[in-house]
């Protein structure tokens, strides 16, 4: 037998404000008995769950882990500017004159994720390639 990851558990101050945050970047929801205050919220959405816990200690370090986001229906940089409007910050810019690259982030906790670029920014990277070849 094997496992499958049924979660991934995100260390935090307020559970439910920063689960608010990740249900609103990712179109996802919240379960529906987590309330303000709960220790725990979690969030779900197309292929993935997110379990927020609240803890005592402040994050101290950079992430070990982090989320790689694509997005679905717009460009990386609109992508970008939706998920500042939505409280993130900006910690690192890694995109390229040429239109590769990657954003870094934070949430409103400072926990670092990636924005890449679309898979419609990918495919017509790949067929310009192709086609100056």
């Amino acid at each position: 037998m094997t496992s499958l990851v049924r979660h991934i558990t995100i260390d935090c101050a307020d559970a439910y404000r920063l689960a608010q945050f990740w249900a609103a970047v990712l179109g996802g929801s919240l379960a529906e008995d987590d309330l303000p205050g709960d220790p725990e919220a979690l969030v779900t959405s197309a292929g993935s769950a997110l379990l927020f816990i609240t803890v005592p200690e402040k994050k101290a370090a950079k992430n070990r882990l982090h989320l790689d986001l694509q997005p679905q229906d717009r460009s990386r940089d609109e992508e970008v500017e939706r998920l500042l409007a939505l409280g993130a910050e900006l910690v690192a810019d890694h995109r390229r004159p040429d239109g590769t690259g990657w954003a870094t982030l934070a949430d409103p906790e400072g926990n670092e994720f990636c924005v890449e670029r679309s898979a419609a920014e990918r495919a017509d990277g790949e067929v310009t390639y192709r086609q100056v070849v």
